[in-house]
């Protein structure tokens, strides 16, 4: 049985504000991000394995965006996500 079995997927956008390394504008980006939630019941064919994985699944979110653009029309640099986690548990 595959892990995404266990959770309902849905896709969320949240607003972060970031600064560009190459002209040090800060903006607010909108960053997608995947919530990936726990089933109430387990899905029919599992062994013990399945059953022992499914009692230790955790909500969680996973980051779907990898690169910015920098706003600046001047700069329209391309940059990736400073220091910032791809995963967080709920």
């Amino acid at each position: 049985m595959d892990e995404r079995d266990y959770y309902l997927e849905k896709q969320e956008i949240k607003s972060a504000t970031f600064t560009c390394p190459k002209c040090r504008q800060t903006s607010d980006f909108q960053v997608r991000w995947l919530r990936r939630t726990r089933k109430r019941e387990m899905p029919r064919g599992g062994s013990e394995l399945d059953r022992a994985k499914f009692a230790k699944a955790r909500d969680y979110m996973v980051r779907v965006d990898d690169m910015l653009f920098c706003p600046n029309p001047r700069c329209r640099s391309r940059f990736e996500f400073p220091n910032s986690q791809t995963v967080v548990f709920i």
